[in-house]
């Protein structure tokens, strides 16, 4: 029988999963279904069933989106080629891509442009790492975090820069980046880490997580690239860990002779999945919250959702050209509400 859970705070979603879950919800109230977007607008699969049964349909191809048909593009950024194939084919396309994605995708054609040769750590066939390689796929080399750089031979002409998947593990950004220094002295990498913040801040928690409890279990799915990272975080400090998609995937053989369990969430899982797993371990002492730092992050809706939304307000106030100055527009309040309510909008 369990004694306690601790909690990890900060936890779930981040503001990118937070502006493109309610940037879908918006396409889903303005536009009648279906509603296309292409790959899973977040990797979490309570949130892309709770979508599916409200109307949207999700593509891995942009071909399959019919001509004139309301498109949304993932958080996790698109390929060149698909953004402007989106634009051809949709009526209103939606870039939610995370902003902290959109800087990578800058600093990879910023380099390439300057004449790198660049070292994108992520993993293969990851939707962010696609994306991001199809920016300049002739100055980018895809390296694996867990083989290193392994044959990288560059040209001894050419520079060399290193840029990151925002959603890697600490550990594994850390020892391709201390590698990478060692063979070119003259590497060019970010000065601040392209890990999101948020990844970094769920996996602090998550170590001081592991060093307090017997057992660990992550709420995410399983193409959660952060979520996996969470339980690698959690193993390396030698406790065990588990990834569970919701409370049915608590298996009581792990709970027995356990005390303290620590629980945290990848940046795509809703709350309720957290708090059902909670319910399902049962602690007979409750739960402690183990905060870490706090996050006020805020990223604004895309801005062509915010001008076509406003565009729409106008017209149904009677066709003024611009919204009457000092009234409010329909996004403006967008602080006020969050994905967790935006998901439970479409489920009412």
């Amino acid at each position: 029988m369990v004694d306690k859970v601790l909690l990890a705070e900060p936890r779930g979603f981040c503001a990118g999963v937070e502006m493109a879950i309610k940037a879908l919800t918006w396409m889903v109230g303005v536009f009648e279904p279906p509603v296309y977007c292409y790959h899973e607008i977040v990797h979490n699969a309570a949130v892309v069933d709770i979508f599916e049964r409200a109307g949207v349909v999700f593509v891995d191809d942009i071909a399959a989106v019919p001509s004139g048909a309301p498109v949304m593009l993932s958080a996790h950024g698109s390929a060149p080629e698909v953004a402007a194939a989106a634009e051809r084919w949709g009526a209103v396309t939606v870039d939610a891509v995370c902003p902290l994605v959109t800087k990578v995708h800058h600093e990879v054609r910023r380099r390439a442009e300057d004449g790198y040769r660049i070292i994108y750590v992520g993993h293969q066939g990851h939707d962010e790492a696609v994306g991001t390689v199809a920016v300049a796929p002739d100055a980018v080399t895809l390296i694996d975090p867990d083989r290193g750089l392994g044959g990288f031979a560059p040209d001894g002409a050419e520079k060399v820069a290193l840029l990151a998947q925002t959603t890697l593990g600490m550990f594994e950004w850390e020892a391709v980046l201390a590698e990478a220094q060692e063979r070119f002295p003259e590497l060019w990498t970010a000065r601040r880490s392209d890990l999101c913040y948020a990844t970094t801040n769920r996996q602090t928690a998550v170590v001081e997580l592991a060093d307090r409890s017997d057992l660990v279990l992550v709420v995410g799915s399983e193409n959660s690239s952060n979520t996996q990272a969470l339980v690698r975080v959690a193993r390396a400090r030698g406790v065990p860990a588990q990834r569970v998609e919701g409370p049915g995937a608590v298996d009581p053989a792990w709970l027995e002779g356990v005390s303290v369990v620590g629980v945290t969430a990848g940046a795509s899982a809703p709350d309720a999945a957290v708090r059902a797993v909670i319910a399902a371990v049962a602690p007979v002492h409750g739960v402690e919250v183990v905060r870490v730092t706090e996050e006020g992050e805020y990223f604004p809706p895309p801005p062509r959702l915010r001008a076509f939304v406003e565009a729409l307000q106008a017209a149904v106030e009677g066709g003024v050209a611009c919204r009457h100055p000092g009234r409010p527009g329909p996004l403006d309040e967008d602080r006020v509400w969050d994905a967790t309510h935006a998901l439970e909008l479409l489920e009412a």
